[in-house]
């Protein structure tokens, strides 16, 4: 289904919510430019064997990814356009007046079979890539984006969108219809579709442009990061690490423990290890990735800022922060701002605070930021007698995933059981969801271990999207990917805390997107404004810590006991812990993100240094030198590769919904209580974007979200008032 608010969304699909602008120029509806043609050339010869050409006897209908080859895939992808050209001619040129089923319907049901290719392709490359899909990327996205941008800037199209959306009022359409209507028509417009063309033309080069860099800057991040390694061959050099995560980093063949930048074993070192030498080199190893040499993200940065603000100016805004923020819950760039700096004030004075305890311990030694992580795990063991290794044993890796079902059992009425389907790594998982009826929601794909051929980080997608017009149900493929590390052949996933409230948040979005009950894949499961989709999977975070919870999921693997009574005490005593560090870094990288994009385009053009910018705002904000924000400008991808362009506040913002929201379930004193999780099941996990953000926040809570709840269960003071 070629829902057209979604079409410039698949040049990403391999980060959760990607997107990324439009394309190139505006062919005629029915007379496609030569170059476009000659690219797309692909004969029948090419196209024997294909198996996305074929129908997929798996399953649940997952991909035969066994079946698919490298070389499948362009000739799959210049097929399917060529198909999704064709049905888009149709609607553009009929002869009859412009219906809401000829129009809209039409329209959300083209390019079955480009979705099928793209979500394949756009998934495969961010879990098991290599230099020949590398290389497709620099292909294939492009394409897209030209191709993408032929539709939406299709004035014959549009008119006949906007002749339908003008009698919307007389049409007798449901409210589903009346959604669809309205996000369709809104596409088009924020693609550029109603401004003359000479704009529009260069609004698509500016896409096609922004489509390459983007590519080009995730690539150049995945490639940097797996280049750095920290070999360790001495006792000194592994001294203070634990035994587990030495088993876990062990490489055979280089007869060494072996470190890399993935996020979890890179903390873990930074937390054990007692080697403050070392410390330091993996601390610069990670914060300087991509910042030299010929993969600097920094002029990439740069551009991507610079085109931007230049779109959005064509297109009447002051900034692309502006454009972004539009129908978000923030507003503006302003209000975004605004509520930032309320949580940063009290973070940057705890962190300080946090600073100068270490600097104590360190006595004449000058605490430096490689000193954060030790220094800190040091101050909660001595604080609250919390040792990291300690809570390890009772979260292994499958008795936490049956935690998350029988949570979502206990609240939802769905279960999971786990079947037998070819997953795109060995590693993957899959499992079988269904409603407390029994009917089937959804196919439920995990892949949890980190490796080189996959993007670092945590993120849910999907191979299939949800859809049911005119009787035609489908339901999704939705996928959950973590990086943890892999433990020794027959050694057991034993999971840090952190990496527990991780699965539990990537399950969140995965059941956003599993128990829809939207018929239109334009706005079914994750959908939403930014600031609002991550609540969803935010608010189950909270679970993860309640005693009845734990109770149930929390065994020691060897010996099947439950977590002690005094254990759980402890992690409660110690959750806000170093949070001044976290709030900080965190929004530091918020703040920064704003700053890029809310740049008009003539300050953008200005910009000649990634890193002499980046360090102006963060000062002017008054960061302390110890703490580096979250993503640096140069390994930032949320912003300059993915869907949080001006949005990446909101994980913050979404914590105002998921503390307010499990507010109501404390005020209940029941974490189970019926009425409130049938209206998070209804208004939230089923509804997607049947409703502005605000309203079905409303529906589930009965009310506004106040920022006390957040601004609590950080440890912070909650008597600001929102003028200081």
């Amino acid at each position: 289904m070629m829902n057209i608010s979604r079409l410039t969304g698949l040049a990403l699909i391999a980060f959760m919510l990607g997107a990324c602008g439009g394309a190139e120029q505006e062919p005629a509806a029915d007379e496609p430019t030569e170059a476009v043609a000659d690219e797309l050339t692909v004969s029948e010869a090419e196209l024997e064997g294909n198996p996305f050409r074929q129908e997929w006897d798996t399953p649940f209908g997952v991909p035969p990814f066994s079946a698919i080859e490298t070389g499948h895939y362009m000739p799959a992808v210049k097929k399917a356009v060529l198909e999704l050209r064709e049905e888009i001619d149709a609607i553009a040129n009929s002869t009859e007046a412009p219906t809401f089923d000829n129009t809209i319907i039409a329209l959300e049901l083209a390019g079955e079979s480009l979705n099928r290719v793209a979500n394949t392709f756009g998934n495969i490359t961010g879990t098991d890539t290599d230099d020949e899909l590398r290389a497709l990327e620099t292909e294939i996205y492009p394409m897209l984006t030209r191709e993408f941008n032929a539709i939406t800037m299709n004035d014959v199209l549009y008119q006949r969108v906007k002749s339908v959306y003008d009698n919307r009022e007389s049409l007798g359409l449901d409210e589903q219809d009346a959604r669809l209507l309205e996000l369709s028509h809104r596409g088009f417009v924020r693609a550029g579709a109603a401004f003359e063309p000479d704009v529009k033309d260069k609004i698509a080069a500016i896409n096609e442009e922004l489509s390459g860099l983007t590519t080009k800057f995730a690539q150049n991040l995945l490639l940097e990061t797996k280049a750095f390694t920290l070999e360790l061959k001495t006792d000194e050099e592994i001294a203070g690490l634990s035994d587990d995560f030495k088993a876990a980093i062990w490489n055979e063949d280089k007869e060494a423990w072996v470190v890399g930048l993935n996020r979890s074993a890179y903390e873990t070192f930074m937390v054990q290890s007692q080697n403050r030498e070392l410390r330091e080199k993996l601390f610069n190893g990670y914060r300087l990735r991509a910042s030299q040499g010929e993969r600097n993200n920094g002029p990439l940065a740069i551009k991507i800022a610079q085109l931007r603000a230049e779109r959005a100016e064509l297109m009447g805004y002051e900034s692309h922060a502006h454009y972004i923020l539009e129908y978000n819950m923030a507003k503006t760039p302003q209000g975004a701002e605004d509520f930032l700096l309320r949580v940063w004030r009290p973070g940057l004075e705890q962190a300080k605070k946090e600073r100068a305890d270490m600097q104590t311990m360190l006595g004449d030694t000058t605490f430096q930021a490689w000193d954060w992580w030790h220094l800190a795990e040091k101050l909660r063991l001595e604080r609250y007698d919390l040792d990291e290794n300690a809570t390890k044993p009772y979260f292994k890796l499958e008795n936490v995933r049956e935690g998350a079902f029988t949570m979502a059992n206990r609240l939802f009425g769905i279960t999971f059981d786990e079947v037998e389907v070819e997953g795109w790594n060995p590693v993957v998982v899959s499992f079988d969801v269904k409603d407390e009826n029994g009917e089937h929601l959804g196919l439920f794909m995990t892949d949890m271990y980190a490796r080189d051929s996959k993007r670092g980080g945590a993120w849910m997608s999907s191979y299939r999207g949800t859809s049911n017009i005119g009787g035609n149900s489908i339901r999704p493929l939705i996928t959950n990917n973590l990086n943890l590390p892999t433990p020794p052949e027959g050694d057991p996933t034993l999971m840090r805390y952190s990496d527990v409230e991780t699965l539990f948040h990537e399950f969140g979005h995965g059941l956003h997107g599993l128990m829809t009950r939207i018929d239109y894949q334009t706005f079914s499961g994750v959908d939403g404004p930014r600031d609002y989709t991550e609540f969803p999977a935010q608010i189950l975070e909270h679970w993860v810590s309640q005693p009845e919870m734990l109770e149930m999921y929390a065994t020691h693997y060897e010996t099947g006991e439950v977590i002690p009574a005094e254990l759980v005490e402890k992690i409660r005593l110690a959750a806000n812990h170093n949070q001044g560090f976290y709030t900080t870094e965190y929004v530091a990288a918020s703040l920064l993100d704003l700053a890029w994009h809310s740049l008009t385009a003539e300050e953008a053009a200005q910009i000649t240094d990634a890193r002499a910018f980046e360090k102006q705002v963060l000062e002017g904000y008054g960061l302390i030198p110890e703490i580096e924000p979250r993503y640096r400008s140069q390994y930032f991808s949320h912003i300059f590769a993915g869907g949080y362009s001006a949005g990446y506040y909101a994980y913050l913002w979404s914590e105002i919904l998921d503390a307010d929201g499990f507010d109501a379930f404390k005020q209940a004193e029941d974490i189970w209580d019926p009425e409130l999780a049938g209206r998070l099941k209804k208004w939230v996990y089923e509804s997607g974007g049947l409703k502005p953000a605000d309203e079905l926040y409303r529906n589930f809570r009965g009310q506004d979200p106040s920022i006390e709840p957040l601004l609590e269960g950080r440890g912070f003071a909650t008597t600001e008032s929102p003028e200081t």
